[in-house]
């Protein structure tokens, strides 16, 4: 597609196996302080891990970079069509230096939805161009500065979650950092069974060896050990000097070791020590366990803004697992052996993108 737009500006399909192509989107992306998600490498890596078609639109004037929107395009038997911005992320959308690339960009989108047959269009933060649906009210992010030491890091977390830190710690648990297939074996044992009781299909493991792949010096993950039993692990993400940990859990015998509480806290000296300067708790559902646990640790909740528009004639696509529609499967689920959850689910999570 090379669609002509108003004041000289062009909207192209980004071309992922030109280096070029990728080299000015990322310039751009870092000069925009946009998120992770916007990057060519987290697109890439949705594509290797999950199966789920990279793309993205550029906007540009007389050779310049003005406007960029990631996409992945998602094919779900059970959850349809639709374009993502972006996948398996909790940021994404339009980023521009103008609103007139903003509007192209939206526009181009539409286009290339109808073209594919998708239903629809997420954008998750970003520009949400006028006429789209919009809303602020279902989750928030949770991000703080790390503190100047490691005294200093424990005494800014609230008494109530403080105290179950040092009961953590006084366990005296083992702690490994690192990025080898044994730590990603624990940590899928790990996030696997805690995502089975919380009712929800786990992600292919083979999504998180590719984000490793494509993240070698910004990626990591850390668990906490009983002897040589993984208690909880949590692979992270460090950009733009945040440390964002992205996907963690633990096992049933996490809470009585306070096996999450250490994870967190040790994560935090952790980022600090790699020259982090602030630390990035991610989203939670408004209102949910999480939303609570976060500010239990002194995160102020930040609405998150998205928006969605939805081709004539399609159903608006609802992968909320709170919806009332989900909780009957979320119970079943919650049931299943660890064994066949962890066969069915990553098939399941492909088109929760």
């Amino acid at each position: 597609m090379n669609a002509p737009v108003k004041a000289g500006e062009v909207v192209r399909v980004a071309d992922f196996r030109d280096p070029l192509d990728l080299r000015r989107i990322e310039g751009f992306v870092a000069e925009a302080g946009a998120s992770l998600f916007h990057r060519p490498a987290w697109l890439k890596a949705v594509e290797q891990g999950a199966g789920q078609r990279a793309a993205g639109l550029l906007c540009e004037r007389l050779g310049v970079v003005t406007g960029w929107l990631p996409l992945t395009e998602v094919r779900s038997l059970l959850f349809g069509k639709a374009l993502v911005s972006s996948g398996f992320g909790v940021g994404g959308g339009i980023v521009a230096d103008s609103g007139n690339a903003a509007r192209a960009l939206a526009e181009a989108a539409q286009s290339h939805a109808m073209r594919g047959g998708f239903a629809g269009i997420e954008l998750r933060g970003g520009m949400i161009p006028d006429g789209w649906d919009r809303w602020a009210d279902k989750h928030c992010g949770f991000e703080r500065a790390l503190a100047a030491d490691d005294d200093a890091e424990l005494l800014a977390i609230p008494r109530k979650a403080r105290a179950e830190v040092r009961k953590g710690l006084a366990l005296g648990h083992r702690i490994t950092i690192g990025r080898a297939p044994h730590d990603l074996a624990a940590h899928y044992a790990c996030y696997s069974e805690s995502v089975r009781n919380l009712g929800t299909p786990v992600f292919p493991r083979a999504l998180f060896a590719a984000m490793l792949e494509a993240f070698p010096d910004n990626s990591d993950i850390l668990t906490v050990w009983d002897g040589a039993r993984p208690l909880a692990s949590v692979l992270s993400f460090y950009h733009d000097g945040a440390v964002m940990p992205f996907w963690g859990g633990g096992v049933v015998a996490a809470r009585s070791a306070r096996a999450n509480e250490r994870m967190y806290y040790e994560l935090m000296l952790h980022a600090r020590r790699e020259g982090m300067t602030r630390f990035d708790f991610g989203r939670s559902k408004t209102g949910s366990g999480p939303f609570a646990f976060k500010k239990n640790w002194g995160f102020t909740p930040e609405p998150l803004t998205y928006g969605a528009w939805t081709a004539p004639g399609q159903a608006v696509r609802n992968i909320d697992p709170t919806d009332a529609s989900y909780s009957r499967k979320i119970e079943l689920w919650k049931k299943l052996p660890l064994s066949v959850a962890n066969t069915l689910g990553p098939w399941i999570a492909r088109g929760l993108a």
